[in-house]
């Protein structure tokens, strides 16, 4: 009877321990995810806001873009890319004689597929681009694709290490056949 006790107990006690570490486990993915989300979310709205600085600070200092027109690698050359974009526009609204508000786009993610494997993350979500650069400055999807992402964990926090976007409104950048999400 003493040994079934000590038995019950003991697979108890395992029981419990797994649980405990599944708990734990998952509370760690739901952190990590929720990191990641966000990471997603400050990308988006850098892009948008043409915020150079901010944008490039979503990747490693290695990072690499690519997106479409080929590799723009490291921190810098991805704060140039967008400081480009940002004086590209600006000359855009400065020619603007139309009296309407200024052109603006907004980016949404959504449908993210996360694995997250220690320090090191994939990761993949359908992207879309709202615009309303036409006469009437109306809004309109005027693009959409996904985004392939490989991720670190830099001194807690996380950053892109990769990011390939897929523009399916460009032939060129549309993304080969298949399921991308695994």
């Amino acid at each position: 009877m003493y040994q079934s006790k000590i038995l019950i107990a003991i697979l108890g006690a395992i029981l419990l321990g797994s649980g405990w570490v599944n708990t734990a486990a998952a509370a760690d993915y739901a952190e990590d995810r929720a990191l990641i989300e966000d990471l997603m979310a400050r990308y988006l709205f850098a892009l948008d806001f043409r915020d150079p600085k901010t944008y490039a600070e979503t990747f490693t200092e290695n990072g690499i873009l690519d997106y479409g027109r080929g590799e723009v690698k490291g921190r810098q050359a991805i704060h140039g890319l967008i400081d480009g974009m940002k004086k590209t526009a600006e000359e855009a609204a400065a020619k603007d004689t139309s009296g309407l508000r200024p052109a603006a786009g907004r980016h949404n993610v959504s449908n993210m597929v996360i694995k997250v494997e220690g320090d090191k993350a994939t990761a993949r979500a359908y992207w879309f681009h709202h615009g309303n650069e036409n006469p009437e400055r109306s809004s309109s999807v005027t693009s959409y694709g996904h985004y392939v992402d490989e991720l670190e964990k830099v001194n807690g926090q996380w950053l892109f290490s990769k990011r390939k976007i897929y523009n399916e409104q460009v032939d060129e950048w549309a993304a080969p056949k298949g399921n991308p999400s695994w």
